[in-house]
């Protein structure tokens, strides 16, 4: 889980995308980028069309989207996408052979936790992607993990079939326990309260991690999703409130930041890509 050298990052190249698979409600587009090169589990890259990719009369282009890499593997990148709007539906289109731009690795990602203590992953939506690689390097490490999953819906059930043995929790009910996976989390911390917590998805299931965790006094790091227009710190345009007082940018500071730093979550800093 070594992150890249410090002021190291790779310029932005065009790559091919070598699948886009369907996972319910989500795509998992893969695609060739040995230049990715090593990675910390919690990293992100922005993405563009090579092609098409604007919006209206004349064609005006979209800013690049910021996603967490899900997996690196063999010099290939996977994402989990979902379509919400104009730029992701571009994305969702994309098939095998075509191009795509991508900028990173970026941001700072998670750190393992100390020896001997289990890691409890929880994840929503298409917030699960960084889990998904970070299950990977903890498990290739020896280390005990837990996966609790939340979905709204049966439709997006299927996106947990990109972490293993994953315990589910869906809002009407169609999978597993019926409710917020924050109920699982809770029942979990009952049981050890020693574990370390990392979590990813929207603003209002990371508000409930965070202070469940802080309630527990157990450690917590969160991957915040923000709309960026740079990913690197220049635009300010992804700030979230630090406890004590200024602001963190999730493209630099984060995207993951200990639960520890901030009083809250909020609204914007879980928004979908």
């Amino acid at each position: 889980m070594s992150a890249q050298p410090a002021g190291a990052r790779p310029g932005r190249r065009a790559v091919r995308v070598t699948a886009n698979e369907q996972l319910g409600a989500y795509n998992v587009l893969r695609v060739d980028d040995p230049q990715m090169g090593e990675l910390q589990a919690g990293q992100f890259a922005m993405l563009a069309a090579v092609e098409r990719w604007g919006g209206g009369e004349d064609e005006r282009p979209f800013l690049a989207r910021a996603f967490s890499v899900a997996r690196h593997h063999d010099g290939e990148s996977s994402y989990l996408l979902e379509d919400v709007g104009p730029g992701t539906r571009r994305l969702c289109e994309l098939a095998a052979g075509d191009e795509l731009w991508v900028l990173g690795p970026l941001g700072s990602g998670f750190t393992a936790p100390p020896q001997g203590r289990r890691a409890i992953l929880v994840g929503g939506g298409v917030g699960i992607a960084p889990l998904a690689i970070l299950q990977d390097a903890l498990s290739a490490a020896g280390g005990a993990v837990s996966v609790l999953l939340g979905f709204r819906d049966e439709a997006r059930v299927p996106g947990a079939g990109l972490l293993r043995d994953a315990e589910l929790a869906t809002d009407d009910g169609s999978a597993g326990h019926h409710g917020l996976v924050t109920d699982l989390l809770e029942r979990e911390l009952r049981s050890d309260p020693d574990a370390v917590v990392y979590a990813c998805g929207p603003a209002g299931m990371l508000e409930g991690v965070r202070a469940i965790c802080e309630r527990d006094g157990v450690p917590a790091q969160l991957a915040l999703e923000a709309g960026m227009a740079c990913g690197f710190g220049a635009c300010f345009g992804c700030v979230v409130p630090r406890r004590g007082g200024g602001y963190l940018r999730v493209c630099v500071d984060g995207p993951v930041i200990d639960a520890a730093e901030l009083d809250r979550v909020e609204l914007h800093a879980g928004a979908p890509a």
